[in-house]
């Protein structure tokens, strides 16, 4: 073991059965419980072990785990204070050694739980913190249990057989295939470990008040009427029964120990209720209960981590599963929520409860709830994987005001979108509400820019309201997605058209001229006076039968991708009895495209009609609504039509050197701050980033001479006056432009001399670059979220008109292409007007190259290339500026709790 080692702090994690363990590193006082942890094995799992009995065999293995010496690394699991499972690495004590040897002991009992997987992953993360790239293990060849936990890793495995024993080389590449089956056993765990929360088969109400007005009398209430099938109890010192539902003096005292516990009782007695629920056995905790403090929350949460609980909570509304053969409705809502498809996950209560009064209202229905509340333990990402796995769920909705871990979020989010629709309104845009989301749940505010690029790579659909979420739900559940944004319109009347013309055009769809083909088929059965364009006026006179033959011809057409109809009533279609909504309800239920109503008529914002086939057409009151709903189902039919990006591999990267230059400089700026010129050229050549030339100077002869060797054909340099902590060059008006011999670059030194005196340093000349498009490429290191690459137009107007995109790193190629044409100025590179287009080949290495770095040095806090110069030759840097900060790597895919 190393200091480094002991200073990291324990985690819990969850095993395969979804039991809670705490991972730690081994202390010296340790040695008894590991000692005891070999005692214990049987003598065939000792000989496995160590390929001999031996009675000092246990003695020995805990003497050397609670050793310290280099290269050695010991991680143990342990519930409940007894320790379960030890893994071990040793280098041998080799500097800069890249190999190895593990060894892993698992209690007797304890085997097929994932004990052992759960710790060796652990330490395939520390180990390749340390620079080791490859484990090796000697085991029996008869013992198969270890070699199947190898072999399952997810990680190259290779196998060499010496007599009874094999040989096993483990490789830590940090690959998909390895993240993948990271990733799999931790979403069986996790849904696992929400089995007593969401399918709990006893519940107990903790704090249920005999007067009415109680929130814990309003959560047994609900379970009560809701028809909940398990056993129900109440809690309270001072009652004999509530609501008819038997009631106990405290959980030990209860004839059964409950799975959930809801906690519903003043603030200051959390703590010590939730510790009675851990000692009686309980699995998990909703504690509805509000107004914490931070000695409460800590005491709450470190309950659930020692005795393995999990928490939905506090100060939330509850949770609700509508499965028949459960009915669990542990909330204090209103009113019941409908039973049906929709999984719903949100912070905010109040959201909650118009999601679901939405929900049931539009007959879609949910199929499970959780108000997550405060959210100290069950996540975003929990209820998606639960979602996942009901079997009941077909539709995602969440509403999140922070993250917990958002890289292992948008993993999950991109498997499960795929899947089902997954749709999220984006809370805390402005600078107003994420001061009220921080305020709200004492989570860190998030940038809009960053949440924006979460949700487009992950293929999350996100909307700007609650009543956007409801359009855009009512849509993607009752309809096909649409092939592209290709739209047709089609109305009895011509001022309803050009408003839905107008809502689909700013909502980014398209509006195609129909065939002519189409056009003559659509005459055919319109009536006289309708005019065939888009949009398709079919005029007061259209019938109910004209309008069915009409849309079903146009979705039948291979020109189109989605039907838009505006209708309003009209005095025509009621004397004749049409009814021209029954046209779009009386379809054919087998329509391949999505079609969507608006009625300006329409009281409710949206609905859904129901067909004679058993389906639902969305209705929406105003177009706009319509063409967002549209807008957004063309997108997520394109994300799933694109392939999964990848990371590509790239030449001529040192990241060994890069490491050793960043570690270099920090360990003379303990505090971090803004690499100096020389310290950020070299790590950008790290990387193979291409910069313009450049020299230092110090004086005013050396920038004589640098100018000399630098200029270019016409002789013209730059000058740049440079000082720890300068940011922005040009503000400060330190730099000259277009110097021309030796006077000129002489009374420029004199002059940042002269003006900055006591500040400057020196400066850096470069010849003066040729003229090509300004652009800006940069990124920052987000403590929650991770690096954040930006791309847009450069130049001291960068900030101004603020054209930019972003995306999170690593970027793939396709998040590459997505970062080039999203800024207003994508035109300009690609030869807008007849000129040539830019080197897009070199631009989308350089992103590459920076989202590398940023990826691989967790201590760059900043980096900042501004301008960049892109012409049909190539793309150079021409400024740079560099921030480090002392951070530690993380792995953020790594299983722990939160």
């Amino acid at each position: 073991m190393t200091d480094d080692a002991l200073s990291r702090p324990p985690v819990h994690a969850l095993l395969a059965d979804g039991r809670t363990v705490r991972i730690r590193a081994v202390r010296r006082d340790d040695h008894d419980q590991l000692q005891g942890l070999y005692e214990e094995m049987s003598p065939e799992n000792l000989r496995l072990r160590f390929f001999a009995a031996s009675r000092r065999s246990a003695e020995m293995a805990a003497d050397r785990a609670c050793t310290a010496h280099p290269g050695y690394r010991a991680l143990l699991a342990e519930t409940e204070g007894q320790v379960i499972g030890l893994a071990e690495y040793d280098t041998g004590g080799e500097p800069d050694a890249r190999t190895a040897e593990i060894s892993i002991a698992v209690a007797d009992g304890l085997h097929h739980r994932g004990v052992g997987t759960l710790l060796v992953e652990h330490l395939v993360s520390a180990a390749r913190a340390a620079g080791i790239t490859t484990f090796t293990a000697d085991a029996l060849c008869e013992n198969h249990e270890v070699l199947r936990l190898f072999a399952d890793l997810g990680l190259r495995t290779a196998r060499r057989f010496e007599g009874p024993e094999v040989r096993c080389t483990i490789a830590l590449d940090d690959s998909d295939t390895y993240l993948d089956a990271v990733e799999e056993r931790g979403r069986a765990a996790d849904v696992a470990s929400m089995e007593p929360l969401l399918r709990p088969r006893t519940v107990a109400v903790v704090g249920a008040g005999r007067k009415p007005g109680s929130v814990g009398r309003a959560v047994l209430h609900q379970l009560r009427t809701g028809g909940y099938t398990g056993q129900l109890f109440a809690v309270n010192p001072a009652a004999h029964a509530i609501l008819g539902v038997p009631c106990h003096p405290s959980v030990t005292a209860l004839p059964r120990t409950p799975d959930l516990a809801v906690l519903a009782v003043p603030a200051p007695m959390v703590p010590e209720t939730a510790e009675e629920c851990g000692k009686a056995g309980v699995r998990a905790l909703l504690v509805v209960t509000a107004g914490l403090d931070a000695d409460q929350a800590k005491a709450l949460l470190t309950a659930c981590r020692e005795h393995g609980m999990r928490l939905v909570g506090p100060n939330c509304l509850g949770l609700s599963n509508t499965d028949p053969a459960l009915r669990l409705d542990a909330t204090f809502a209103a009113g019941h929520p409908r039973p049906g498809t929709a999984g719903v996950a949100v912070q905010s209560g109040g959201v909650g409860i118009a999601l679901l009064d939405g929900m049931s209202r539009l007959g879609i229905g949910v199929s499970s709830f959780a108000s997550l509340g405060d959210k100290y333990d069950v996540s975003g990402n929990d209820m998606l994987q639960w979602w996942e796995s009901d079997g009941r769920t077909d539709l995602a909705l969440l509403h999140l005001e922070s993250f917990g871990s958002p890289r292992a979020f948008s993993r999950t989010a991109r498997r499960v979108t795929r899947r089902m629709p997954v749709l999220t309104v984006d809370a805390g845009r402005t600078e107003a509400g994420r001061r009220a989301a921080a305020s709200h749940t004492a989570a860190a505010a998030t940038r809009t820019m960053t949440r924006g690029a979460l949700f487009t790579q992950a293929g999350i659909t996100a909307t700007r309201s609650v009543g956007e979420l409801l359009e855009a739900a009512a849509l993607l559940h009752s309809q096909p997605l649409p092939a592209g944004p290709r739209v047709l319109i089609v109305t009895n009347a011509g001022g309803a058209g050009v408003l839905a013309a107008d809502a689909c055009a700013e909502a980014g769809l398209t509006l195609p001229a129909p065939t002519p083909e189409l056009i003559d088929e659509l005459l055919a059965v319109l009536p006289e006076g309708a005019a065939v364009g888009n949009p398709v006026d079919a005029t007061a006179a259209v019938s109910e039968g004209q309008l069915m033959d009409c849309v079903d011809r146009i979705v039948r057409h291979g020109g189109i991708d989605a039907v838009l109809v505006a209708l309003v009533p009209t005095a025509v279609a009621a004397a004749t009895g049409d009814d021209l909504v029954r046209a779009l309800t009386g379809a054919p239920g087998h329509l391949a495209k999505p079609v969507a109503a608006v009625r300006l008529e329409q009281a409710l914002p949206v609905e859904l009609l129901p067909t004679t086939a058993g389906g639902a057409v969305p209705s929406y009151a105003e177009p706009q609504a319509a063409a967002r709903a549209l807008a957004h189902a063309a997108r997520r039919a394109a994300w799933l039509a694109r392939p999964a990006g990848t990371v590509p591999d790239l030449a001529g990267v040192e990241t060994e050197r890069a490491h050793a230059v960043v570690e270099a400089w920090l360990r003379t700026h303990e505090d971090g701050g803004w690499l100096d010129p020389r310290a950020c050229a070299e790590l950008l050549d790290c990387y193979g980033i291409p910069q313009l030339p450049w020299a230092w100077a110090d004086t005013e002869d050396g920038a004589v001479l640098a100018a000399q060797r630098l200029h270019g054909a016409d002789g013209r340099v730059v000058m740049k006056g440079h000082w720890p902590g300068l940011l922005h060059k040009t503000a400060e008006h330190a730099v000259h432009l277009d110097l021309r011999g030796d006077s000129q670059v002489r009374a420029a030194y004199r002059d940042l001399e002269t003006r900055f005196a006591g500040l400057l340093t020196g400066v850096v000349v470069q010849p003066l670059a040729d003229r090509g498009t300004e652009l800006f490429a940069g990124v920052v290191q987000d403590q929650v979220f991770g690096p954040l690459v930006l791309f847009g137009l450069g130049g001291t107007a960068t900030e101004i008109l603020s054209d930019h995109a972003a995306r999170l790193a690593p970027l793939t190629d396709h998040d590459v292409h997505d970062l080039i044409t999203a800024p207003r100025c994508a035109p300009l590179l690609f030869g807008a007007g007849g000129a040539r287009p830019v080197d897009l080949e070199g631009l989308e290495q350089l992103l590459l190259r920076l989202s590398r770095m940023a990826s691989d040095l967790p201590q760059l806090a900043e980096a900042d290339f501004n301008p960049v110069l892109a012409t049909p030759g190539g793309v150079t840097v021409l400024d740079a500026r560099v921030r480090l900060l002392p951070r530690r790597p993380q792995d953020p895919y790594l299983r722990r709790l939160r």
